[in-house]
């Protein structure tokens, strides 16, 4: 007994400790394994339902990627399509057809056969313009009255439209830009007749030679045909005709004689309209093209009444 009193009493205490936080670390690698099997089972199961065909065509593709998409070729996945590859059928090399019911077409313009038919539809148009404004001055018994001072005809710019002067039924006031009362009823019908057609228009005014006191230091034969092209002008826009249409307003004084062997004859005094075709237009638009210098050679020259007056 006394030795079991002496003996020590060893009282075993064991400290519980909690365990630590690991953090969300082992979330993201969990949730990568996820990933990568869902996306190798895609890929098994992609491989299990796509055709031998398909897969060869996949392989090749992925041997040379750039060889179809840029340079072109018998890759796979061509097709007649502008940009190569993306046929229906992967495992075809040559011979694809672009989705759709009808079949791509290679197809190739000859510029200058286009440019030669829009001429041709071009001149066309200009004739059936001349034609529409000759009936109108035959149908028309005051228009009908100064056939002959309305001259027609086509030249390499296009429709030309002459107002011309004779001796006693000059167009203007002498030596003035004030229209008569019949210049403005032609011009008005001439207006109507020109909205018919997309083409621009040129005016160009003229005199004869017969110059003026003061000679070229004051208002001469420059600013009096120039002062007529403008008046004309202003009346076919009054008479209906889009002011758009005109491209060009020109005073040529007696540069551009219509008869040169008599430089005084009245036929020298006209206006000239011209609807410009559109190689003309191009030109003109671009400060290049040159404005109506031809002399008359198809219209009527029966006026040969000399005066000396404007």
């Amino acid at each position: 007994m006394a030795n079991e009193e002496l003996r020590p009493i060893i009282v075993k205490r064991i400290k519980k400790v909690a365990g630590g936080h690991h953090g969300g670390a082992w979330k993201i690698a969990y949730a990568d394994f996820v990933t990568a099997m869902m996306a190798f089972f895609l890929l098994m199961w992609l491989l299990g339902s796509t055709a031998k065909g398909n897969l060869q065509g996949i392989a090749e593709y992925f041997q040379t990627p750039l060889k179809v998409a840029m340079a072109g070729g018998d890759g796979s996945g061509d097709s007649s399509s502008v940009i190569k590859g993306g046929g229906k059928d992967l495992s075809l090399r040559e011979g694809q057809n672009r989705k759709g019911d009808i079949e791509a077409q290679r197809k190739s313009y000859n510029l200058q056969a286009a440019e030669a038919a829009l001429a041709k539809a071009d001149a066309e148009r200009l004739k059936g313009l001349k034609s529409k404004i000759e009936a109108a001055i035959e149908s028309n018994p005051t228009l009908k009255l100064y056939k002959k001072q309305l001259l027609l005809d086509i030249t390499t710019e296009g429709l030309r439209i002459q107002m011309v002067d004779e001796q006693n039924r000059p167009m203007f006031a002498s030596a003035k830009a004030d229209l008569q009362p019949y210049t403005k009823e032609i011009l008005h019908e001439i207006g109507k007749a020109l909205n018919e057609v997309p083409n621009k228009i040129s005016l160009s005014g003229h005199t004869d030679s017969a110059p003026y006191g003061m000679g070229e230091k004051g208002y001469s034969n420059w600013e009096l045909s120039a002062d007529r092209a403008n008046a004309s002008r202003r009346e076919l826009i009054y008479g209906g005709m889009d002011e758009a249409k005109v491209l060009r307003v020109v005073g040529l004084s007696s540069s551009v004689l219509f008869d040169k062997q008599d430089p005084l004859n009245p036929i020298n005094r006209r206006i000239s309209i011209i609807v410009m075709n559109k190689k003309a237009e191009e030109s003109a638009s671009q400060d290049g093209g040159s404005v109506e210098v031809t002399s008359q050679t198809n219209a009527e020259t029966e006026v040969s009444v000399k005066q000396s007056g404007k």
